[in-house]
């Protein structure tokens, strides 16, 4: 839990004062939400259900119970106004964690009387600071450079220009989940790994051969894309993918400015000329055009198990894409390693057994599965709308993870997800052909 606080400390230090009631994305609260957010959904997950405590601040646990994930027009419209000042939500701050703690440590030291639930809510507390680590990176990724107080520059990478090709997958299964922990066998040392629910329960696919690029798509191959008409030709979008590009005025991706003569890239703290080699990071429906133009699709969630996880001749699956080693840094960039992408490529130490790099970390990798529930789906009974407020139709999963991806959601089983035309997710992708 400290670490996951230090996580989320250090990313409202970047904030200066004036950048506090900002909105730099306009379907998400201001930054100050975000701010109160992360301990106010500590103290209502955990303070009355699993210790007892009684409120000490119910205006504060109402304001900043829930985040906001708009479909449509329905954007906010609070004004700066409407938000309590920052030395009220750190007084706020402090108090949750001051109590938490102290019930947190009661507890631990007598866990036979404490709430059956504990270790797994703690676990949830935990994953969800951590990815609005995440979140809140590519949030304040948007927060003009003046209102931001640098952080440390990006890793100067050393990496050669790779050229993508496609990488025969056979035929096999891939395991999809994870086994619910009364089915596991107690002598493994992850017999009670945490899963949210929609990761249950494990199920197996099989997978028809397929061909996958070896690298995910980069800025030079999207440029070649832009070039050649691809935002402007209609065949190659969805109906709702062209509505959305044609009313927002979608013509290159999120992270790029032209500026003149040259493409210049948003990264984190400025911009810089654009980075040829980096991952594009777009949306669904962007990769998805860009899929068509090759004649080709995204992968499934399935296929992207298959070429991640799979071996060659065998129905042996691999714990991370590189083997059995926890991630390390020579694996890829995640876990905080970096504010921006690495060149792909750039880690071979992290190709999976079919020779398939970048497959966790350096970009979230869009697919083309709906978020849906697996068989078996059973939602927690403490947090009982986490996944399922979003099987609505109108979400993609995503798999792998990216620079700002704590190390403990790099696990096979943890599923992302997001609605196609949200441009602002560190999301990457490659393509297939079944």
């Amino acid at each position: 839990m400290l670490k996951a606080r230090a996580r989320t400390d250090e990313l409202f230090q970047l904030v200066r004062e004036e950048g506090l009631y900002d909105r730099p994305i306009a379907e998400r609260h201001r930054v100050i939400f975000y701010v109160g957010h992360v301990e106010a959904f500590d103290w209502n997950l955990l303070s009355q259900r699993a210790f007892g405590l009684r409120s000490f601040h119910a205006a504060f646990d109402q304001l900043f119970a829930f985040g906001i994930d708009p479909v449509g027009n329905g954007l906010p419209a609070d004004t700066p106004a409407d938000w309590p000042t920052r030395p009220e939500v750190e007084r706020y701050n402090k108090r949750v964690r001051e109590e938490l703690d102290r019930a947190i440590e009661r507890a631990l030291q007598r866990p036979e009387e404490g709430h059956p639930h504990l270790m797994q809510m703690l676990h949830v507390a935990i994953e969800h600071r951590l990815m609005h680590a995440e979140t809140l990176a590519y949030m304040l990724h948007r927060l003009p450079s003046d209102k931001k107080i640098p952080g440390p520059q990006n890793i100067a990478w050393k990496a050669p220009r790779v050229k993508s090709r496609l990488v025969e997958i056979p035929a096999g299964r891939a395991t999809l989940g994870l086994q619910n922990s009364q089915a596991l066998d107690n002598a493994r040392e992850n017999a009670h790994e945490f899963g949210w629910d929609n990761e249950f329960a494990a199920h197996q696919v099989n997978v028809p051969e397929f061909a996958i690029e070896s690298h995910n798509v980069t800025n030079h191959e999207l440029l070649r894309f832009i070039q050649a008409g691809g935002y402007r030709d209609r065949s190659l979008w969805s109906p709702e993918g062209w509505d959305w590009r044609t009313k927002e005025n979608i013509e290159h991706p999120l992270f790029w400015r032209c500026g003149g003569n040259l493409w210049v890239y948003r990264a984190m703290f400025g911009e810089i000329r654009l980075p040829l080699e980096w991952p594009a990071y777009v949306s669904h429906a962007e990769a998805t055009a860009y899929a068509n133009w090759l004649g080709r699709k995204l992968p499934t969630e399935a296929q992207f198990h298959r070429a991640a996880y799979g071996t060659p001749n065998s129905d042996r699956e691999r714990t991370y894409p590189w083997g059995e080693e926890p991630p390390a840094e020579r694996h890829g960039n995640f876990d905080f390693l970096s504010w921006d992408p690495s060149p792909v490529g750039a880690h071979p130490a992290g190709a999976s057994a079919f020779g398939v790099y970048d497959l966790v970390g350096n970009g979230w990798e869009w697919t083309r599965t709906e978020f849906k529930p697996f068989p078996g789906f059973t939602p927690m009974p403490f947090y009982p709308g986490y996944s399922a407020n979003f099987f609505d139709g109108q979400h993609y999963v995503l798999k792998g993870g990216s620079p700002r991806t704590a190390g403990c959601m790099l696990r096979r089983s943890f599923r992302n997800w997001f609605q196609p035309h949200y441009p602002y997710v560190y999301a990457t992708f490659r393509c297939v052909e079944d």
